[in-house]
């Protein structure tokens, strides 16, 4: 995985693209999150071949170690 942005460097992003995306084919569900990651998934083409696209990969992250997220708070 690296600079997917150059054709000369985008080999490791693209396979583990492709392998997400076999997964959620094959059933899995998949979540990309973080702009440099969906930046990906757009530029491969995956975004319809993925379960869930989100941007806010940081807080996306803090939500997985169970942070409460002030924005969630405030809906409470």
């Amino acid at each position: 995985m690296g600079v997917f942005e150059m054709a000369k460097f985008q080999h490791g992003t693209k396979v583990i693209a492709d392998a997400v995306a076999a997964a959620t084919e094959a059933g899995a569900f998949s979540l990309v999150g973080g702009g440099d990651s969906v930046a990906a998934v757009n530029q491969f083409g995956y975004t319809d071949k993925v379960s869930y696209v989100s941007t806010g990969g940081g807080a996306m992250l803090e939500y997985f170690e169970g942070k409460v997220l002030p924005g969630i708070a405030a809906i409470k």
